[in-house]
């Protein structure tokens, strides 16, 4: 007995069939009609109800596929071709990406393994309206099929299909094929954390390799890198359908004491067996776990079509909320250390030359400064160095006033920063020449080849230079570096608005031209002009914005910057939502802020929604824990798809679209992008290493720590500080808000404060970050720091990063007031909005605190 949203449902192997001809499955929101033919039963007609009317679903079907092989299907790569031409896809440069592109070109993947048994059953009931049951006999096996309206769902129906084997072997159930979507009717389709588009896309690997289209193939993807487990197609009559496996029939990434990510048991495509569009399921995966059946045993299948009268976002949060209960994991969160306490232990670890692998070396006559990097540099002998947020360093040593930072980290790395900047004339002239220095050969190199990407110069001159002239704006030569970068970036700027992907450094030949350059390089431009106020920046990147809306945005396809993979879609899809919005703000241009909104829905599906997390216990490296204290729900890829590093390594716990989706749920009200945020931020204890509050960057790696990424404890102190920033303006309505920065580069869309007042409910204030000012009892309490020194006051922001209301108490030490180490509390006032509400007792500066769930509390302190 399965059951389904409180419902019970049997399957019986033995059925007392009637002799009708037609049977109809209907309720409030679905009316489905099979017909029987000469070859059995097929699905006739398919009515979806709309708000006002009844929509006909085209091409009804009604089709299903088992598939068999007597034998282990084959594990050898398939060569592929294109034109009659051998691919030689990727690379073998691409070292890491090699493994998993033989992988998923293997024949069970590409969807030719074994044997296709298609058929329209024979055999057709109806029990009482409410349930459907068909069954066939095959050459392999017998089959059963269930189908109901879910009670629950009125537009959801709920199928269960059982097989009895009558030969040994290894089998697969294929969800039939409700209805087929001509390539014309195609509104969309979506494979989630896969591919999407409107189109079928003929070049294989642009599509299944870059997620640009949906491939011509009907290959089978891996449910390791399926965001959420719902394949769907929308056509141009308004009707989305999904098909929705049950619960429990994915892999678990961790089963009791081991790591099973890569286990695969559950098989995804936009495509029948037959290359028809239709959302496809497989259970079990040909050849893997659960498929070998001996002669009488049974297997069994649970899934659900969801068939609506709207476009793919709703269906799409729809498997997310109500089937796989999102919203229910951050009931179970526990926290164990509050994010602002991280924040401050990141602070000793940063500034502590052994820990952080601070290194220093001269260049060209300067002193140069930058972190160690131990992870993979084309040409480096364990040589590389590499300073990550800029603005995150600059802003912790401003709020802290932490003279290790000012004196021996920042005039270090800010030399690293201009010299990284080729400086000699030429086609490079303003670049930067590479994101890493190698002390060894003395020289900057990028990432995986001899080659300058213009989104290179984007990131680290225009970013970070930007980022540092907000906190030094008359440094001269940054600001110089900075408008030689703009002038070469916008020389770089093509006819149409866009720019090439890299350039050879040796011939300044454009190099990957089968690709476009789907990122957001246009952010260069608009830092330049938030910076310098030259109009032709900000002309530049609105050109570059609207070329980038019409080739990316519109179609869904999305370019990475990570060179080692090359180039697989990654964060940098986050990236382009800020900027859009940011390009919006200057402008006013409605069309930026709708552009972003419609890229922050596809970045949703960068989002683990799958398995549903639990209180099972775990045996992690010897420790006990819980399931959902390892859960990868709410945590997103660095890549994903066919070849990205989730594939083998799983999200990432960098997690710096957090503030940002806060922001957007601020600004949309839809609660996906908060719900998403802190499901990332909040709870994740078990990949925090307890020595140095550095969280690993890799899911697999747990409570690794940093590793061979020393720089990223920088980018940890960037997205918790956007992340904490934006939920105090969210909770205070707008009432506490700090100016931002600009994005830090690569990872995500994090921007950096502290470089100029903000305000708390009208009064100016300065953000500051003191160890020892405030200490809370409780782990849940977060909290923010702001001073007014013109009027003697400090403001404390109390954050409850819970689901249940917060009581506590919080301790205040005045002498650890910057520039007042003998400063006396003369009034302390809890403050609103409408201001001041109520007053706290000066005799003691320990104070109780009650915050309802997920609220905010400020406290004014005159002294």
């Amino acid at each position: 007995m399965i059951v389904f949203s409180g419902l019970a449902i049997t399957c019986a192997l033995n059925i007392g069939w009637q002799n009708i001809n037609s049977i109809v499955l209907n309720g409030s929101g679905l009316d489905l009609r099979w017909e029987k033919s000469g070859d059995g039963w097929h699905l006739a007609g398919i009515m979806v109800k709309s708000k006002n009317s009844w929509i006909k679903m085209p091409h009804p079907d009604g089709n299903y596929t088992l598939l068999y092989s007597a034998y282990q299907p084959d594990t050898a790569a398939v060569p592929l071709y294109r034109d009659n031409q051998k691919i030689n896809f990727p690379e073998p440069v691409y070292r890491y990406i090699t493994s998993h592109w033989a992988q998923v070109t293997q024949p069970v993947q590409l969807n030719t393994a074994g044997k296709a048994y298609h058929f329209y059953p024979k055999h057709g009931v109806q029990n009482s309206g409410k349930e459907l049951r068909f069954s066939e006999e095959t050459a392999v096996a017998s089959v059963n099929a269930s189908w109901q309206i879910d009670p629950v769902y009125a537009q959801d129906v709920l199928v269960i299909i059982n097989i009895k084997a009558k030969k040994s072997g290894y089998f697969s159930i294929a969800s039939p094929s409700l209805a087929t979507v001509l390539e014309k009717e195609l509104a969309w389709g979506l494979m989630p954390g896969y591919f999407q588009g409107a189109a079928i896309e003929k070049d294989f690997v642009k599509a299944y390799a870059y997620g640009q289209g949906i491939p011509d193939q009907p290959v089978v993807v891996r449910e390791r890198t399926a965001s959420t487990l719902s394949p769907l197609i929308s056509s141009k009559n308004g009707l989305t359908m999904a098909v929705i496996p049950q619960p429990g029939t994915g892999r678990n990434p961790w089963d009791k004491d081991k790591n099973t990510h890569n286990e695969w048991l559950l098989g995804l495509s936009l495509m029948n067996r037959k290359a028809a569009l239709t959302p496809t399921v497989y259970h079990p995966v040909l050849g893997q776990k659960g498929s070998y059946l001996k002669t009488g045993e049974s297997s069994s299948f649970t899934f659900r079509y969801s068939l609506q009268a709207t476009d793919w976002y709703p269906v799409f949060k729809h498997a997310v909320y109500d089937i796989y209960h999102f919203k229910d994991f951050l009931a179970l969160k526990q926290t164990a250390q509050s994010l602002t306490d991280r924040i401050l232990a990141m602070h000793k670890y940063v500034t502590d030359d052994k820990t952080s692998m601070w290194r220093t070396e001269t260049f060209k006559d300067l002193s140069i400064g930058a972190q160690a990097y131990l992870g993979g540099v084309l040409g480096s002998d364990k040589d590389a160095m590499k300073n990550s947020d800029y603005g995150a360093m600059w802003m912790l040593a401003n709020i802290m006033k932490d003279s290790v930072l000012q004196q021996e980290r920042l005039p270090f790395a800010r030399n690293f920063k201009l010299l990284q900047q080729q400086a000699a004339p030429g086609f490079f002239e303003g670049a930067a020449t590479g994101q890493y220095y190698l002390s060894k050969s003395k020289k900057f190199t990028e990432e995986w080849g001899p080659y300058v990407e213009p989104i290179g110069l984007t990131y680290y001159t225009l970013m970070d230079i930007g980022n540092i002239l907000l906190f030094q704006p008359n440094d001269a030569a940054l600001k110089a570096g900075l408008r030689k970068g703009a002038d070469r970036l916008l020389s770089w700027q093509q006819q149409h608005g866009g720019w090439a992907i890299a350039y050879d450094h040796a011939s300044e030949k454009k190099l990957f031209t089968e690709l476009e350059d789907l990122r957001p390089t246009f952010y260069g431009m608009l830092v330049a002009y938030q910076i310098l106020g030259d109009e032709k920046y900000l002309q530049a990147a609105c050109k570059g914005a609207d070329w980038y809306i019409e080739h990316a945005v519109n179609k869904g396809h999305f370019l990475g910057v990570c060179g080692d993979t090359r180039f697989v879609p990654d964060f940098a899809t986050g990236q382009s939502i800020q900027a859009l919005l940011t390009l919006h703000e200057v402008t006013k241009n409605k069309a930026y802020l709708a552009a972003a909104i419609k890229t922050a829905r596809f970045y949703t599906t960068s989002v683990y929604t799958h398995p549903i997390p639990d209180q099972t216990l775990k045996m992690v490296k010897g420790k006990s824990l819980q399931d959902w204290e390892i859960s990868q729900v709410g945590l997103s890829f660095e890549h994903g798809g066919s070849i990205g590093s989730a594939n083998s390594l799983g999200p990432i716990l960098l997690a710096s679209h957090a503030g940002l989706f806060v922001r957007l749920f601020q600004l949309t009200k839809d609660s996906i992008y908060v719900d998403m945020a802190r499901a990332a931020a909040l709870g994740r204890d078990a990949f925090v290493d307890k020595k140095t509050s550095v969280a690993s960057y890799y899911w697999t790696k747990m409570d690794a720590g940093p590793g061979s990424f020393p720089h990223h404890a920088w980018w940890q102190i960037g997205w918790i500080t956007d992340y904490l920033l934006s939920e105090t303006e969210l909770r205070s309505e707008g009432g506490i808000k700090f100016p931002r920065g600009f994005i830090t580069p690569k990872v995500g869309p994090h921007q950096s404060y502290g470089f100029a007042p903000g305000q708390v409910y009208g009064i100016p204030a300065s953000l500051m970050l003191v160890d020892g000012l405030i200490k809370a009892d409780n782990p849940y309490l977060d909290y923010t720091q702001a001073i007014n020194s013109d009027q003697k006051k400090c403001f404390l922001t109390l954050l409850n990063n819970s689901g249940k209301t917060l009581k506590t108490q919080v301790h205040f030490n005045p002498n650890k007031i910057p520039g007042s180490p003998s400063a006396k509390v003369k009034n302390a006032n809890w403050l609103t909005a409408t201001g001041k509400t109520g007053s706290l007792s000066t005799s003691s500066t320990s104070w109780p605190v009650e915050i309802a769930a997920y609220g905010l509390k400020v406290i004014e302190i005159e002294y």
